[in-house]
Parts: structure tokens; C-alpha cells; sequence
């Protein structure tokens, strides 16, 4: 019992602290703007959420320090998503209703993105997905008010082929794939661009999202039955790091190269140097990429981060980072929150903030960037680096313009999904 009570005190005990923590953000003014941050603190993507929330903070601090958004301060609204569609949607209701936040952002699934980006438009809230890959979040399911910052699957996947194709032209491939919109749209990209659609000689093994570690051992040894070539892991988060620990410990990773659709520091770090060892991916950003291209704002960005949070950014910090810089630059534009006004200001809004060049694309809200092909370095140089976590090396890089999908295909997507060819009017 003396136990049950010991835990039960340093839970509220925690939460205190997480509390305290996050007021200097969050607490409310009467002359502040709120932006609802829709996030998972919880479920299999918490790890990619947790670095949202300290990116899009340290975002908030730095805005409110230069004196706010017209002289009103940012203030953050916290929500968890638990990774859920239903629970997010119901977030994004109460932030909209009861919060009456000017703007939506934050999320690490495209399940959740598409189910937001409905209500966001039903309410004539301005959307800001921060971690969706799958290519309808800003094609068959693309609204006015949403805005998608990250690369999209298509995007990846032809950056990823153009390597493939390269190094393993006509070789056996098998796809380990995460059965929502994310996966199949990886999928179905990937096999479009290294020609094997062939599902006949490239099989497929479907995963559920959050499986348990079971389902990733009778996934990876079902794939060494089959005797791949390549193997293309499209998973992400806890169910990307089970994956991949999976392929190394039962040998897969010796039969076949491994590569994933995204590669990102959260599930890198937590997979380890072992598995992650020569595993190649891609990425549109990470630490590297400005200290490699000599990106002064992004290594700024970095350094903040280091000192503040004793560990390198992953991608999920740079992209709410860069939402909230965005959405906050957006209304000084147009010297309005007005939603109407800030959809106007993004639309074909070329910018530089972390890296090179980046375009919002005024049909589909798409950002258009570019895109880099990484692989990741030996045990060795990974564990003698700074908190061991230099784990990419950047083996090319795409102009995102090469990569995104024309108006034209675009709008064919749009017509065979039986939706119109261009986004809702404003109104």
C-alpha cells in the first residue's frame, strides 16, 4: 500500500513539474492569439511528438521574446491525439469551440491529418499538418485550409527510387507495409517508381499500426522465407523501430538491404546503431542538412535546441518549429488571423527559414522543398559522435520541384477519387 501511494504522488508529482514547465507557453492573456497544438504525447508516435512540442515552444518563446505576433502574444493550447483519428478530431472540435484557437497544427500520422483536415475546413480553421507523408493529405483529401509542411510520399519515393534503381535494378523486393493511408500510399509509390508493381513476385506483409513485437517477428521471418533482394520497411515510429531490431537480431538485414521510406533521428536512436547500421532512407530535413549546407538560420536553430534540450532536433521539431514561424509570418503579411487572410498570405509563399527554399503551393497547399536520399553510418562512428546521435550521412539531394507531382497529375488523381480539380473556394 506504503508503494501504491509512493507512485501514485510522483505521478502528480510529474505532472506538476510538466505542468510549470509548459506555463511560461501556455498561459492565457488577454492579449494573446491561440494556436491548438493537436499532438501525440501518447501511443506509438509519442517519441515524434514529444520533439514536436519542444520545437513548436521553443518557436512560441522566440516569437513572444521579439514581441509577439501583432503585438498580440502566441500561446499554445495543448492536446494529446494518443495517435488516434477519432480522439484527434474530437481535440480539434473542443480547440475550436471551446479554445477558440485561430489555427490547428501538430500530428505524426496521416490517418489523423486527413480526419483533422475535415474538420479544419468544415470550421474555416487554417490546418497545418506537421508529420503526414501520405499523398492524399493534400490530394484526394486536400482542403483549402490545410497545409501540408512536410514532403509527401510521392516525394520520397521518388528520390528513394532513383537510388533503388541505381544499385538494385530488376531485384526481388518485399514491402513491409503499415496498413493505414501513410503505408499504402508509400507503397503504392515506391512500386510505381522502381517498376515492381508486380505484387505477384513483390509481395506484401501488412502490419496494423502499433503492432506488438510478435507481429514484427512473424513479419520479418515470413519475409525471410520469401528471399528478397530488398526488403522496404514502410513503418514508422515504435512500429519502424520494432521493424527494424527485428531484421537484425533474425538475420534479415544480412539476406537483403534494408531501406525505409523516412528516416527520422527519434526511430533511429531508439532502434540503435546495430540495426540502423547501412540502412538507407530518406529525409527532407534533419540536423545535418544545415550544418552540411552551411544553413546559417538552421544551424542557429540547431544550436537553440542543443542548449536547451541537451540533444540534437529530429524532423518532428523542425517541422512545428517551422509551422508556427510560417502561420505567424503569414498574419503579419496580412495584418489579419482572419483565416480567409492567412490562407491568401501562404498561397505561393516562397520562404527560407531551416534550410534552402521552400514553396506552399497555391493549388494544392503542398510545400515543395527538396529532398534528401540518406544512409546511415557504422556502429563505430555513430557512438563516438556528440550524444551518439550522428547516425546520417546525406548521399544526395533532389530539388523538390524535380520530385513533386505536377498540376495535371495532381488533378487526375483528384477526378479518379471523384473530387473536384481545385480546392473549395474561400469564402
Amino acid at each position: 500500500m506504503a508503494i501504491k501511494k509512493w507512485v501514485s504522488r510522483m505521478k502528480k508529482i510529474t505532472f506538476l513539474i510538466l505542468f510549470l514547465l509548459i506555463i511560461p507557453v501556455t498561459a492565457s492573456t488577454q492579449n494573446s492569439v491561440k494556436l491548438g497544438f493537436n499532438y501525440p504525447a501518447t501511443g506509438p508516435y509519442a517519441t515524434q511528438g514529444l520533439d514536436q512540442l519542444r520545437g513548436a515552444m521553443l518557436a512560441v518563446e522566440e516569437i513572444n521574446s521579439s514581441g509577439g505576433v501583432l503585438d498580440k502574444k502566441l500561446e499554445l493550447v495543448l492536446m494529446d491525439t494518443k495517435t488516434n483519428s477519432q480522439q484527434a478530431v474530437q481535440n480539434a472540435v473542443e480547440l475550436i469551440e471551446k479554445d477558440k484557437v485561430k489555427m490547428i497544427f501538430g500530428g505524426v500520422s496521416s490517418g489523423v491529418a486527413i480526419a483533422v483536415g475535415e474538420v479544419c475546413q468544415r470550421q474555416k480553421i487554417v490546418f497545418m499538418a506537421t508529420i503526414t507523408a501520405s499523398n492524399a493529405t493534400t490530394r484526394e483529401d486536400g482542403h483549402r485550409h490545410t497545409f501540408r509542411v512536410c514532403y509527401n510520399a510521392w516525394m520520397g519515393a521518388k528520390a528513394l527510387s532513383s537510388y533503388l534503381n541505381k544499385h538494385f535494378p530488376g531485384k526481388k523486393y518485399l514491402y513491409i507495409v503499415a496498413d493505414y493511408s501513410w503505408g499504402w500510399s508509400s507503397e503504392d509509390s515506391i512500386r510505381k517508381f522502381t517498376r515492381t508493381e508486380n505484387t505477384n513476385i513483390h509481395k506484401t506483409i501488412l502490419t496494423k499500426l502499433g503492432a506488438d513485437e510478435y507481429e514484427f517477428t512473424k513479419a520479418v521471418l515470413l519475409a525471410k522465407l520469401a528471399n528478397p533482394d530488398v526488403v522496404v520497411m514502410v513503418l514508422f515510429g515504435n512500429d519502424m523501430t520494432l521493424g527494424l531490431k527485428k531484421a537484425a537480431t533474425l538475420g534479415l538485414k544480412k539476406q537483403a538491404k534494408i531501406v525505409v521510406p523516412l528516416l527520422e533521428l527519434g526511430i533511429v536512436e531508439k532502434a540503435g546503431p546495430d540495426a540502423m547500421e547501412n540502412v538507407t532512407g530518406t529525409s527532407d530535413w534533419n540536423w545535418q542538412v544545415p550544418e552540411t549546407y552551411n544553413y546559417k538560420r538552421g544551424q542557429l536553430f540547431v544550436d537553440k535546441f542543443v542548449k536547451k534540450y541537451q540533444r540534437y532536433p529530429c524532423w518532428g521539431a523542425a517541422t512545428a518549429y517551422t509551422n508556427v514561424y510560417e502561420y505567424s509570418n503569414a498574419a503579419k503579411r496580412a495584418g489579419s488571423f482572419k483565416s480567409s487572410d492567412i490562407i491568401l498570405s501562404l498561397e505561393n509563399h516562397q520562404f527560407t527559414l531551416l534550410k534552402d527554399a521552400q514553396l506552399w503551393r497555391a493549388f494544392d497547399h503542398q510545400n515543395v522543398q527538396s529532398v534528401y536520399v540518406v544512409n546511415c553510418k557504422s556502429k563505430d562512428e555513430i557512438l563516438k559522435s556528440k550524444f551518439k546521435l550522428d547516425f546520417f550521412e546525406i548521399i544526395d539531394r533532389f530539388p523538390g520541384k524535380t520530385l513533386v507531382q505536377t498540376k495535371p497529375e495532381w488533378e487526375a488523381a483528384r477526378k479518379n477519387a471523384g473530387k473536384s480539380v481545385s480546392l473549395e473556394p474561400l469564402q
